[in-house]
């Protein structure tokens, strides 16, 4: 059952070769700034930021207790705590606020648009010239189609990633996560990429390259949007 409902994927997958991949790796984008900003809040939620007022702090050390009518400051005992009298005693503990985090839906929105608009339809094409200029797996034309994909694909790739998304949001000038984090980004690719295209050159069907670019996208991706994030 299971074989014949991977043939049959593979079928429809072989028959329309452009939106199974378009489709495929625009989902792979956005997933991978869902994870980033997942990762991202989760990392908030383990060093979460707690406020109190100065009342508050005071009552960590010290507390009032109000004992038949009259107050007086004293250090908490344990025994205090086990008196279930108001009348008796009221003990001030300070207020825990915790920072929430939500998912922005709206910077996913973005990524799957730059996704949708431009990696996915650059990367389907770009992959078939490729496979045109340089056919078949043969050590020297991979490591051809490597190069060449390190060289014209990855800036041009990258410089979308960044530029696209800060015009999206509106940014005075769109230019400056480019000019700011491009060569890092470029430089830290390079060796990933080299790897994995020369994986997905040597081993995988020309047919579902672009979609095989969406997943090892989703770890790049990944990094690009957290490193889009810091500041410079």
């Amino acid at each position: 059952m299971y074989v014949d409902r991977m043939n049959s994927a593979w079928a429809i997958f072989r028959s329309y070769p452009y939106i199974s991949n378009v489709v495929g790796y625009t989902a792979l984008f956005a997933t991978a700034d869902f994870i980033q900003q997942s990762m991202l809040g989760a990392a908030q939620g383990s060093h979460a930021q707690f406020s109190w007022d100065a009342s508050e702090q005071e009552a960590l050390n010290t507390h009032r207790i109000t004992v038949a009518g009259h107050s007086e400051n004293a250090p908490l005992k344990v025994s205090e705590c086990s008196q279930q009298d108001p009348e008796e005693k009221v003990i001030s503990v300070p207020v825990i606020r915790a920072h929430h985090f939500c998912i922005d839906w709206g910077q996913t929105a973005r990524v799957a648009l730059i996704g949708l608009c431009f990696h996915s339809n650059f990367n389907y094409h770009w992959l078939r010239a490729l496979e045109r200029m340089f056919p078949g797996g043969r050590t020297k034309r991979i490591s051809m189609k490597v190069f060449l994909d390190q060289l014209i694909a990855a800036p041009v790739t990258i410089s979308a990633f960044y530029i696209g998304l800060s015009t999206l949001e509106g940014q005075k000038d769109p230019f400056e996560d480019w000019k700011n984090k491009f060569w890092t980004s470029y430089k830290t690719g390079i060796v990933y990429w080299s790897t994995m295209q020369a994986v997905n050159f040597s081993l995988v069907p020309p047919v579902a390259r672009t979609v095989f670019v969406g997943v090892i996208s989703l770890g790049w991706t990944v990094f690009l949007c957290h490193f889009r994030r810091q500041t410079n």
